[in-house]
């Protein structure tokens, strides 16, 4: 799933992204670091694994989206 990173806390790697709908879903630090990134920029694409759905949605993995 594809999103739009929208917030990013560098000290504890976490933040939110905003899904295409424009729905905000947080992520933490181990769905960061399991992305092997190092910094995020608001408004850069992200490539999102998911666990859940609906008010359980919960992000496993965070990556950059490539072409």
């Amino acid at each position: 799933m594809q999103a739009t990173s929208y917030t990013y806390d560098p000290e504890t790697r976490s933040g939110q992204v905003l899904l295409d709908d424009g729905t905000p879903v947080p992520f933490d630090g181990p769905a960061f670091d399991a992305g092997g990134l190092r910094l995020l920029r608001p408004g850069q694409r992200v490539r999102i694994e998911t666990e859940g759905e609906g008010a359980g949605l919960r992000i496993t993995l965070i990556t950059l989206q490539t072409f």
